[in-house]
């Protein structure tokens, strides 16, 4: 069984890789891929307190993370007089929260290996991160297999969907929901800093040329799953020996090349 101690890690970070690029192709659609690094941020404080609680540390984070962005866009709608005023409140909530969590680290005088936060700990996976990661992909699934037609609309016209009597808010607050979901479960596999680049990546790659919104969703969790799989795989050579969630990231910032040349390309066709 010892020769076999890479195969849970490796499952986990197939599943995150799946995983995170499909929650990251709805949240870009809508142009709403700066929640993910909100909520990524506001995990910290709820993840303190859960484990000065001696309760479940991924419950803490989700409650936290999406406190934060509900805080986040509750205080943006009273700043309206640009889109640069919206962001100077996400950016501000998502530093207050990360504050706030690390000063609640020694002020609970609890352990907290904030470089596993952080940027993960893959090789220290057990079965139970693997549960929550599977628990993340099928809250995903079931969102989409339910509302995938409410978020095509939502994306391609957000006033026109409101007009129509949809419930804008709640499937905002739903996303919210699976997103600090999505952002909890990566933690051991690439932390909180890096999963968003797991988030972004495959998903700009897959949207260049997309006909549809799932066939957009296949793709980036085709490349998501290619991606971490990879990646892992590469950092546990004995030549290599890095670990494998920082090495996941540097991966995905290799992507952007490939959507740049692709966005000309599509550029060039048409």
């Amino acid at each position: 069984m010892e020769t076999l101690w890479w195969l849970l890690p490796l499952l986990l970070a197939l599943v995150i890789g799946a995983l995170c690029p499909l929650a990251g192709t709805l949240l870009l659609v809508q142009r709403r891929l700066f929640l993910a690094n909100l909520v990524s941020h506001a995990v910290l404080p709820g993840l303190a307190l859960a484990v000065a609680l001696r309760l479940d540390p991924g419950l803490g984070g989700v409650i936290s993370g999406v406190a934060g962005a509900l805080l986040a866009e509750r205080l943006s709608r009273r700043d309206r007089p640009g889109q640069a005023g919206d962001e100077a409140v996400l950016n501000t909530v998502l530093a207050g929260f990360l504050g706030l969590g690390v000063l609640m680290i020694p002020l609970l005088q609890i352990r907290v290996d904030l470089e596993a936060v952080l940027f993960g700990d893959l090789l220290a996976a057990g079965p139970i991160d693997l549960l929550r990661s599977l628990l993340a992909l099928a809250a995903v699934l079931l969102l989409l297999a339910f509302r995938y037609h409410h978020y095509v609309y939502l994306g391609v016209d957000p006033l026109g969907a409101a007009s129509a009597g949809l419930p804008v808010q709640r499937l905002r607050l739903l996303l919210t929901l699976v997103t600090a979901f999505t952002v909890v479960s990566a933690m051991t596999a690439v932390g909180v800093v890096l999963v968003i680049a797991l988030m972004g990546a495959p998903a700009l790659v897959a949207l260049g040329g997309a006909a549809s919104l799932r066939q957009a969703l296949g793709r980036s969790a085709l490349v998501g799953l290619a991606l971490s799989g990879a990646g892992f795989v590469l950092a546990i050579q004995p030549a290599v020996n890095l670990p494998p969630g920082p090495l996941i990231g540097v991966l995905c910032m290799g992507l952007l090349p490939i959507a740049a040349l692709q966005a000309q390309w599509l550029l060039a066709r048409g």
